[in-house]
This record gives structure tokens, C-alpha cells and sequence, in this order.
């Protein structure tokens, strides 16, 4: 369901995502407004599911998580019991940032964040252990070019 949103939305929406830690009266001021209509605005993006949440970002590298992981899942199994078991699995490993369904040869692609290559052999036996897989690859990131989390307003 796509939600109506005004300019002005997309200014606050633009610059919570540049810096959600700002306070309201510096949003007001950046985008052109008093504290109370933006504050209001921001409410009602809250409640139809436009603003999800709001979180801090970390450097991954500084906590010591220097492998990024791709790993491509190849399955046999399509039944719901199995997809359901699958993306528990997922949804409870903390090294699993992203995990897509996808149309085509592969399955499921999943973006994997550990320490090092060690570190991912032990995400990859848990999981195997876990949930049946036809076929596992996984591809190491050399170098993270672009990542963001800003999404596209215009």
C-alpha cells in the first residue's frame, strides 16, 4: 500500500534519514516549518507504517565483523512447513542482515556479516544442521563499494 506524501513529508522524511538523532526544532527549521505541524507529520508517517523505526547505525568493521558474506541458497524443498523453518532459522541467526526470496535459479540469497571466513563455516554447519539445503554458495565481499540506507524520495 503506497501512502500519499507531500513535499513537505518528503523534506522530513529526507532529513531523518540523513540524521535521526536531530531534534524536531532543527527538522522544523531544515525544512522550512514549525516544530508542532512537523512533529504531527512525523506522527502520522509513524502510524501508516512509512517511518518503521529508528535505530543507530554501526560500523561493522570497527566491531570487528570484517567479512561480508553473499551466500546463494539453492533448495529442492517448497513446501510451507520447510519455508517456515527456514526463515525461523534465519530470523534467529544475528549474522543474517539481509535474506531475500528470489525468482530465478536461485532461491533465497542472504547477506551474512561474521568475523572471519572461520566464523562463517560455523554460521554454515549451523545452519545445514538446521534446515535442509540443496546447495550453498557463498561469495565473499573484496569490497563494499556503496551501502546505504537512504531510500529514494523523489
Amino acid at each position: 500500500m503506497t501512502v500519499r506524501l507531500d513535499d513537505m513529508d518528503r523534506k522530513i522524511l529526507a532529513a531523518l534519514q540523513e540524521d535521526a538523532s536531530q531534534s524536531l526544532d532543527e527538522i522544523a527549521r531544515r525544512v522550512g516549518s514549525s516544530k508542532t505541524p512537523v512533529w504531527n507529520r512525523i506522527r502520522r508517517m509513524k502510524e501508516a507504517g512509512v517511518i518503521l523505526r529508528t535505530t543507530a547505525l554501526l560500523d561493522a568493521e570497527a566491531l570487528g565483523l570484517e567479512a561480508c558474506f553473499f551466500v546463494l541458497v539453492r533448495t529442492s524443498e517448497h513446501e510451507a512447513d520447510w519455508q517456515r523453518r527456514f526463515l525461523d532459522v534465519l530470523r534467529k541467526r544475528p549474522e543474517v542482515m539481509e535474506a531475500h526470496r528470489l525468482a530465478g535459479d536461485i532461491d533465497y540469497i542472504l547477506k551474512v556479516r561474521v568475523r572471519n571466513a572461520r566464523a562463517y563455516d560455523t554460521f554454515y554447519q549451523a545452519l545445514i544442521s538446521e534446515v535442509r539445503i540443496y546447495n550453498v554458495t557463498a561469495l565473499l565481499s573484496m569490497e563494499e563499494i556503496k551501502a546505504t540506507t537512504v531510500l529514494p524520495l523523489g
